[in-house]
C-alpha cells in the first residue's frame, strides 16, 4: 500500500486512476510528467504552449462544473417543487440528477490538482473525493439502467406498470441503487491514498494496489460493471421496446399510447446515448493504458476525463430540449427568479403555481378495449351531485395507473 506514485503511471496509474476521475487528474498529470518527459522540464509553466493548454483545461472544467451544478440543481428543484413532476420516471431522473450533482463537486479538486501537478489536499480528502466520485459514477450508470427497465415495463408490459411504476416503488428502487453502488465502489476508499514521486517534487492521489495485477483486475472490474454490462442491458431493453411498438402499431387504441410513450422513451434513449458517447472514450483510454502503458500522453487522458464529466452537465440540457413538461417547469422557475431580481413579482404568480402543482398527470391507463378513453377525461355519463358540496365525476383516486408526464 505504499507504492510510489511514480510507479503508478507505468502500470497502476493508467489503470486505476483514469477509472476514477477525481484521482485521475492528479496522477495523470504526474503521469504525464514522468511518462511524457517531465524530467527535463519540471516547471510546466516554462512553455507558453503548456500554459495556454492548462488555461483552456481550467476554463473547460469551470464551465462544465458551473453548468452541471446549475442544471442539475434546477432539475432537482422542479421535480421536488411541482406535484405533476413526481412520477416514477421523474423520480429516477431525480436520482440521476443527485448523482450528477455530487459528481460535479469533485471537479474543483481535479482542476486544482491538474493545475498544480500536485495533490495538496491530504490523504483524508483524497479518500473522500475518490470514494464519493466512484460512488456517484456507478450510481449514474445504474440509474440509467433502471430508467431503461422502467421504459421496458411501461411499453412492453403496460398492465404490470400499474404495480411496478409507482412513485413509492421508484423511491425504494433508488435506495437499492445507492446501496448497490456503495458495494461496487467499496474498494475505492479502501485502497485510495497519496504517495510522493521519486524526486519528491509532487504528491499524487491514487489507488495504491498491492501489485499491478490488482490494478489490472480493477480496470476490468469497473469496465464491466460500470459500462459494458449496463450498456448491454440498456440496449436489450430498447430492442425489445422497438419490437413491441412495431408489433402493436396497427392495433386499435395503440396509436395514442404509442405517441405518448414514444416521447418519453425517446428522451430516455437520448440520455443513454449521451452517456455512451461521453463515457466510451474514457473506458477505451483505460483499456489502452492497461494494455499499452505509457503510450497515451496527458492530453488524451485529460480529454477523456473532461468528456466523462460533461455527461453530467448535458442531461439537464436534454431534458429542456426533449421534454415539454421539464421545459415549461424550467421556464417557470427561471421567470420567477428573473422577476424577483427585478422586483417585479406578481402577486398572483404564487397562487397560479400552487394551482399548477395540483394538476393531475397527463396519462392514465384505461381498461383494455376502451379506445375512447384518453388521459384523465371523465366519461360523458351524467353524475350525481350533492346539493351543497358537488363532487367531481372523476376522482384522482379512481385512476388505474399513472405514467410519467413528458
Amino acid at each position: 500500500m505504499s507504492a510510489d506514485a511514480e510507479h503508478l503511471p507505468a502500470g497502476a496509474l493508467a489503470v486505476s486512476v483514469p477509472i476514477w476521475t477525481a484521482s485521475e487528474v492528479p496522477p495523470n498529470t504526474s503521469a504525464s510528467l514522468v511518462d511524457v518527459g517531465w524530467q527535463g522540464e519540471a516547471e510546466w509553466g516554462g512553455k507558453a504552449g503548456e500554459i495556454a493548454g492548462m488555461v483552456v483545461i481550467q476554463c473547460i472544467y469551470a464551465l462544465v462544473c458551473l453548468l452541471g451544478l446549475l442544471g442539475n440543481s434546477l432539475v432537482i428543484f422542479v421535480i421536488l417543487r411541482y406535484a405533476k413532476m413526481k412520477t416514477a420516471t421523474n423520480i429516477y431522473l431525480l436520482n440521476l440528477a443527485i448523482a450528477d450533482e455530487l459528481f460535479m463537486l469533485s471537479i474543483p479538486f481535479v482542476a486544482t490538482s491538474a493545475a498544480l501537478h500536485h495533490w495538496p489536499f491530504g490523504r483524508a480528502l483524497c479518500r473522500t473525493v475518490l470514494g464519493v466520485d466512484g460512488l456517484n459514477m456507478f450510481t449514474s450508470v445504474f440509474c440509467l439502467t433502471v430508467l431503461s427497465l422502467d421504459r421496458y415495463i411501461a411499453v412492453v408490459h403496460p398492465l404490470r406498470a400499474a404495480t411496478y411504476r409507482r412513485p413509492r416503488v421508484a423511491k425504494m428502487v433508488n435506495g437499492g441503487v445507492w446501496v448497490l453502488s456503495l458495494l461496487v465502489a467499496s474498494p475505492i476508499p479502501i485502497f485510495a491514498g497519496t504517495a510522493t514521486t521519486h524526486d519528491g517534487q509532487a504528491v499524487a492521489c491514487n489507488l495504491l494496489w498491492p501489485s499491478p495485477a490488482w490494478s489490472a483486475a480493477f480496470v476490468v472490474y469497473t469496465t464491466l460493471l460500470g459500462f459494458l454490462l449496463p450498456v448491454l442491458a440498456m440496449g436489450l431493453c430498447y430492442l425489445l421496446i422497438v419490437g413491441k411498438m412495431r408489433a402493436v402499431a396497427q392495433r386499435v387504441g395503440w396509436q395514442q399510447r404509442r405517441r405518448s410513450e414514444g416521447k418519453l422513451t425517446r428522451l430516455v434513449l437520448m440520455v443513454v446515448a449521451m452517456f455512451v458517447v461521453c463515457w466510451m472514450p474514457f473506458y477505451v483510454v483505460q483499456l489502452v493504458n492497461l494494455l499499452l502503458p505509457g503510450r497515451l500522453d496527458a492530453t488524451v487522458n485529460n480529454a477523456s476525463l473532461i468528456l466523462s464529466y460533461s455527461n453530467s452537465c448535458a442531461n439537464p440540457i436534454l431534458y429542456g430540449f426533449l421534454s415539454e413538461n421539464f421545459r415549461h417547469s424550467f421556464h417557470g422557475v427561471l421567470r420567477r427568479c428573473f422577476d424577483s431580481s427585478l422586483c417585479c413579482c406578481h402577486p398572483d404568480s404564487e397562487a397560479a403555481d400552487e394551482e399548477e402543482e395540483e394538476e393531475p398527470l397527463d396519462y392514465c391507463a384505461a381498461p383494455r378495449g376502451d379506445d375512447k378513453s384518453k388521459g384523465c377525461m371523465c366519461p360523458t355519463l351524467p353524475c350525481q351531485q350533492e346539493p351543497v358540496h358537488p363532487e367531481p365525476c372523476c376522482k384522482p383516486g379512481t385512476l388505474l395507473t399513472k405514467t410519467t408526464t413528458f
